[in-house]
């Protein structure tokens, strides 16, 4: 993943999520944080596969007013921030036809060696802030499932599951994974 600021970029400010409109449709998934340039190159075959597993499982049990979409879809948390995660579920009344203007109910990153510490650092404490109720890592080479929720403001761990393992959610439904059925 490439972090560019707007000295990166030419621009002599932070970006907003309107200057996203004149990136290109290149392939690169372009997010911003806090007025910062995310790059990301496509995702691994191990990563896609992931997602897959996870949005099935995710959607085969999700109630009929919630969504569960994979990336790229822009969460518009604040103006200098658009973030992509991996997987989204909200309710369907607050999508738009071009981005979901809010925190989701869950948001899920999967990650790949150049998005590690942002995900486990950076997005997190931005969908914290944002009120996002339940935030997944899913690490495929573990394989791993860390998942926080939202309590009093803050998020607190509530699962680290490896391969052996299986975890129920309760938020936004009821839900269990195994991580190990999430790759081959």
């Amino acid at each position: 993943m490439a972090v560019m600021t707007s000295l990166g970029t030419g621009l002599p400010r932070s970006l907003t999520r309107a200057d996203l409109a004149d990136f290109p449709d290149d392939g690169w998934r372009y997010e911003l944080l806090d007025g910062t340039l995310l790059v990301s190159p496509a995702p691994s075959f191990r990563h896609q596969q992931v997602s897959l597993r996870l949005a099935v499982l995710l959607d085969a049990v999700r109630p009929a007013d919630l969504v569960v979409l994979t990336a790229p879809f822009a969460v518009g948390l604040t103006a200098d921030t658009e973030l992509q995660p991996d997987l989204l579920v909200a309710p369907r009344a607050q999508f738009t036809d071009k981005d979901l203007p809010g925190a989701p109910l869950l948001a899920v990153e999967i990650l790949s060696p150049s998005t590690r510490l942002i995900d486990l650092n950076l997005k997190r404490a931005r969908y914290e802030q944002a009120g996002c109720a339940s935030y997944w890592v899913v690490d495929p080479a573990g394989p791993r499932l860390t998942v926080w929720a939202l309590v009093d403001g803050a998020y607190a761990q509530v699962a680290d599951v490896g391969a052996g393992g299986s975890w129920t959610a309760t938020a936004p439904y009821a839900v269990t994974v195994e991580p190990a059925a999430l790759v081959d």
